[in-house]
């Protein structure tokens, strides 16, 4: 199985973001479809390995989406006035995110996806109301199409991502992610030691950063995990630029297959993550063995093959007994489940 940990030198951060944390979780709290998702403490993997917790956050729960992509999308939606119409571009659960905001606000969406998505992403798009648009292109120039086409069309894009004059929904969307991390950690009722982040555009890894370092003055080791063939964040971090992977990368963690890091939160993950990681998709297959055939008492759940990822790189470190990344026998690991099986 094989993976590429690089290990960070953190620089200072430049720049700025709100740190309206309350703001955003009265908001989610206030929304009739809020729920706390579950938190699973893998006792029995955690004295397989001889740690003391690994703690898995499961957003396959999250407003009844199969995933988290919810949380980020209704707070910047509910940012917005007025009646528009939505445009976005996804690998899948981010546009079904904006497809269900739409749909519940009686407002319109229009869905770009890739080259290459998958019929059943589509439909499970479609099936909020959403017209989709399968391009010929890939991930990253479909984000920009979408992006000429909702100023062209007088739309509000809902994208996950910044541009040069487009920063504020994406703000709100990392913003958002918030919310997932406070639940956490009052579910956890410690300090975590490790705390492991999957990263696409790394929107999500940025968000809750973000928030652990708004509140610990000591951080806890934090990794972020791409997919080997399209690891922006990584390579942008290890030349020391940034780094966009072109072409059509190939993964089956889906909601990982981007090649341009969001610059809003690229500067954070670099000020205050611990590790970069590439990981294979054997990896993350391992993690969806793991989530579906549970050691001793520990619960079976359902994770996708972009959810899955955390929890198999922490198995397989353990396993390999690799310390490049350090733990022991006082370890406590959160890895978030990012979504479950479609």
């Amino acid at each position: 199985m094989n993976y590429e940990i690089l290990k960070n030198h953190r620089s200072g951060y430049v720049g700025y973001l709100s740190a309206n944390f309350d703001q955003v979780y009265q908001y989610h709290i206030s929304m009739d479809e809020y729920d706390v998702t579950p938190l699973y403490d893998l006792k029995g993997l955690a004295k397989k390995y001889g740690v003391s917790r690994i703690c898995v956050k499961d957003e396959s729960y999250r407003f009844h989406l199969n995933a988290f992509k919810g949380l980020g999308v209704s707070y910047a939606a509910s940012q917005i006035e007025g009646i528009h119409t939505f445009v976005t571009c996804t690998d899948g659960n981010h546009g079904k995110a904006v497809s269900w905001y739409a749909s519940k606000t009686n407002q319109k969406a229009i869905i770009f996806m890739p080259q290459g998505s998958e019929k059943r992403r589509v439909e499970a798009i479609e099936a909020y109301g959403a017209k989709v648009i399968v391009t010929t292109i890939n991930y990253d120039d479909t984000v920009r199409y979408a992006y000429d086409y909702a100023v062209k069309n007088n739309a509000i894009l809902l994208q996950d991502t910044a541009f040069d004059n487009y920063t504020i929904i994406p703000t709100n969307i990392v913003l958002g992610y918030s919310t997932l991390i406070h639940e956490a950690l009052n579910q956890m009722r410690e300090k975590p030691t490790h705390v492991f982040l999957k990263a696409g555009v790394g929107s999500l890894a940025g968000g809750i950063t973000w928030y652990l370092q708004h509140y610990y003055d000591h951080l806890p080791v934090i990794g972020i995990i791409e997919a080997s063939s399209c690891g922006c964040i990584y390579e942008s971090v290890k030349q020391s630029r940034y780094i966009k992977i072109g072409g059509h990368p190939q993964t089956i963690m889906a909601g990982l297959n981007c090649g341009e890091a969001n610059p809003i939160t690229l500067p954070i993950l670099k000020a205050y993550a611990s590790y970069f990681i590439k990981c294979d998709d054997d990896i993350t297959l391992k993690g969806m063995y793991r989530a579906q055939n549970p050691i001793d008492d520990d619960p079976y759940f359902s994770s996708g093959e972009s959810g899955a990822v955390g929890l198999g790189f922490v198995e397989t470190l353990l396993e390999n007994n690799d310390q490049t990344i350090k733990f022991d026998q006082n370890s406590k690991i959160l890895v978030i489940n990012t979504e479950g099986v479609l």
